[in-house]
């Protein structure tokens, strides 16, 4: 069996970068792309906003005290979603094996490409020229033999670059990487393999499974694999999506009440998140995050999908009327839809069975 040709494609600052694109006078400026709240977050950060510490998931208040000079733009998903389709069809040029992470990335198996382009390295500098070409937008990507290595490869260049790791040289590039490097391994996991003696994935590819199994549960069995640069995830064009959700971290605590009229604006972006996979859903779960950040979740399953924003809608005030009324205040309401089919709308009354957790 030959070995595969996986290409991992990740977009540099997406969200920042279309914005620097849109507004060329804001060019090397620190631009911040995420809602200016209190509460707010950063949904992505400008390359030069970077230099100042600035990163995605970093609250807003903390962001402006390490750069108050940073310009800050609301995000804006509809457009996002528009450029992340166009990339997306220059993929399908190459390949019809894509797996779509998020709107910034996906896995490209180019294996059984039939052109005329002899490497996937080359196919992977063509992918990046077009998108740059076609969206004024860079993008770097990792060319590997499976994705575990993909992932970290287009990591390596970045940004506006590609590294190849061939299947010679796996056991060389991962003798002295980083154990932080290994996609899943955050500070708390990797300060715990620190702990315990191990600070690169030569260390890690000397434990024995059972070793790693005790320490970590199952997840030790994926870290022997990957230890040793094993991956056998195939590239999946349709992939299953357990949940599409969205949700606001208000700006001022609401009560129940207050809280049911964020609903529309929730129903509408999962309804655009369908449409876009053409997915339909028939479970919906609402979540609420109180004041002292206890999360609530209510579900409902229905005998068919929800047909529009209008029926999420009456299904999430259904699911409000089941949580807790204790005159309590909430920070954050989120909505999720769930149990996918691929076929046309159903307009039938629905059957509903519920569950709490």
């Amino acid at each position: 069996m030959s070995e595969r040709k996986i290409i991992h494609i990740d977009m540099d600052a997406f969200y920042a970068s279309v914005e620097l694109r849109d507004h060329p006078e804001l060019q090397n400026k620190p631009v911040v792309v995420a809602w200016d709240g209190p509460r707010s977050v950063i949904c992505a950060a400008s390359y030069s906003a970077r230099k100042y510490g600035l990163h995605s998931a970093m609250a807003v208040t903390t962001a402006k005290r390490l750069c108050p000079q940073a310009i800050y733009i609301s995000p804006n998903f509809s457009k996002y979603r528009a450029v992340s389709q166009h990339i997306h069809n220059i993929f399908s040029r190459y390949t019809y094996q894509i797996e779509p992470v998020s709107l910034d990335e996906a896995y490209l198996d180019v294996t059984s490409y039939q052109g005329t382009l002899p490497y996937a390295r080359d196919i992977a500098h063509e992918i990046r020229a077009a998108i740059q070409a076609e969206t004024g937008l860079t993008a770097s990507a990792g060319i590997a033999p499976n994705k575990f290595l993909a992932k970290i490869a287009s990591d390596w260049r970045k940004p506006n670059g590609q590294f190849v790791i061939a299947p010679s040289q796996v056991k060389a590039f991962l003798h002295n990487l980083p154990l932080g490097k290994i996609p899943g391994v955050g500070k708390v996991t990797e300060q715990k393999m620190h702990s315990l003696g191990w600070t690169t994935v030569s260390d890690l590819s000397q434990v024995s499974l059972s070793v790693l199994v005790h320490h970590f549960g199952r997840w030790g069995y994926r870290l022997f694999d990957l230890a040793r640069g094993r991956d056998d995830r195939e590239v999946t064009a349709e992939r299953d999506r357990q949940q599409i959700s969205t949700e606001i971290t208000l700006k001022d605590n609401e009560n129940l009440t207050e809280i049911a009229h964020h609903l529309p604006e929730l129903a509408q972006t999962l309804v655009q998140s369908m449409q876009q996979k053409q997915l339909q859903g028939s479970c919906v779960t609402l979540k609420l995050k109180n004041t002292h950040f206890q999360i609530y979740t209510r579900s409902q399953t229905y005998s068919s999908p929800l047909p529009d924003a209008a029926a999420l809608i009456a299904a999430g005030q259904n699911l409000l009327k089941r949580m807790p009324n204790d005159s309590a205040l909430f920070r954050l309401i989120g909505l999720g839809i769930s149990h996918f089919y691929q076929h046309e709308y159903q307009s039938d009354l629905w059957t509903a069975e519920s569950t709490d957790k």
